[in-house]
């Protein structure tokens, strides 16, 4: 039976093939968290909300987004940075208080080369005039 490594475990164990020191985070690094709560007041398409900021050199693991009150049937909400909106979540309704937890494939498990300023992109209809929500953003460093 052939054994395989994750290239970042690879790194660790002497005979793997590859022994290195992986990137900061992916080995013994600490999970933190920001939290973002803001109230909805009619936001609309053409607002940004910024909910965070992750540093250059973290991993992004996931996020989670919370609701007090539906987000509206027809508003979309998009997380990511400038030049990639849905980075992070890609635009969609949030109709249901149930939290949900996001990320977007291929952007988890990548060191991040600058501080990534994350916000909330607010598409086709304005968010409600009352209720809160909050994002939580989880990434690792070291």
């Amino acid at each position: 039976m052939t054994v395989f490594y994750a290239p970042e475990i690879a790194k660790l164990i002497a005979g793997s093939g590859t022994v290195g020191t992986p990137a900061q985070g992916f080995t013994d690094g600490t999970v933190r968290s920001q939290t973002a709560v803001v109230t909805m007041a009619t936001q609309t398409t053409s607002d940004t909300i910024v909910v965070g900021v992750l540093p250059k050199g973290s991993i992004f693991l996931y996020g989670i987004l919370n609701n007090s009150a539906t987000m509206g049937a027809s508003a979309t909400v998009a997380i990511g940075i400038t030049g990639t909106t849905g980075k992070y979540r890609a635009a969609a309704t949030k109709t249901t208080t149930t939290p949900e937890v996001f990320g977007v494939g291929g952007n988890h498990g990548v060191v991040l080369t600058a501080n990534e300023t994350v916000f909330i992109t607010i598409a086709v209809a304005s968010l409600p005039a009352s209720g809160t929500f909050s994002v939580q953003l989880f990434y690792a460093e070291n």
